[in-house]
């Protein structure tokens, strides 16, 4: 893979973490000059047609493609999702906020990483930070996480490790003061770790 690397992003909500793709791709509008990333996002994909992340995507000039779930096969779903990707040429595939678990449908076709607001092995699932924070306030834990990881297979939250951090909570710490931090770390994270991910691609390690 000699050519910037191809990026296909799979979004359900407002899509801050692919806004931030995009800014290190140096394809949304005032993004940095030069790119922090060699990749260009050649697809985002959307399950929900009122995501956020769809005009972010189209303020970029990026195509899109809204595939709704409801009332769908999973494994034909997926087998849909796995065929748009592959059109496109994916080298990567980035669930930045993705609401659903990909079976091996999907899975078999493409190389993915996941983002989770969490440390490895915490909260797997949905509402990871507002767990994290109740958490804290029973006196459970000190500090939150982010991790990004591959997605091999049918687990939640539980693939191979491209890199995580930690992200401590602070005494009077708000649920939206914690989750601030949360997500700065997101974005330079996310980031970073598709930088190792397609230079393992490109070099094939």
């Amino acid at each position: 893979m000699s050519e910037p690397g191809r990026l296909v992003v799979m979004v359900s909500g407002s899509g801050t973490n692919l806004q931030a793709i995009l800014d290190a791709c140096g394809q949304a509008p005032g993004a940095p000059d030069p790119p922090q990333l060699d990749a260009r996002v050649v697809l985002v994909i959307a399950n929900d047609p009122d995501a956020y992340a769809l005009r972010r995507a189209g303020a970029a000039g990026v195509p899109t493609s809204v595939l709704s779930h409801v009332g769908r096969d999973r494994a034909d779903y997926d087998t849909e999702l796995a065929y748009e990707a592959r059109i496109v040429g994916a080298d990567l595939v980035v669930l930045a906020g993705w609401n659903r678990v990909l079976t091996d449908s999907f899975l078999a076709h493409h190389r993915v990483v996941n983002l989770h607001p969490a440390k490895p092995g915490a909260f797997p699932g949905l509402g990871a930070i507002a767990k994290a924070y109740e958490a804290w306030q029973r006196g459970e834990i000190d500090s939150g996480g982010v991790m990004v990881h591959f997605v091999p297979d049918e687990g939640i939250d539980d693939g191979p490790v491209i890199a995580w951090e930690e992200v401590p909570f602070r005494a009077g710490d708000t649920l939206e003061a914690f989750e601030q931090r949360v997500h700065a770390v997101e974005h330079r994270l996310l980031v970073e770790s598709i930088d190792t991910a397609l230079t393992e691609l490109r070099t094939g390690s």
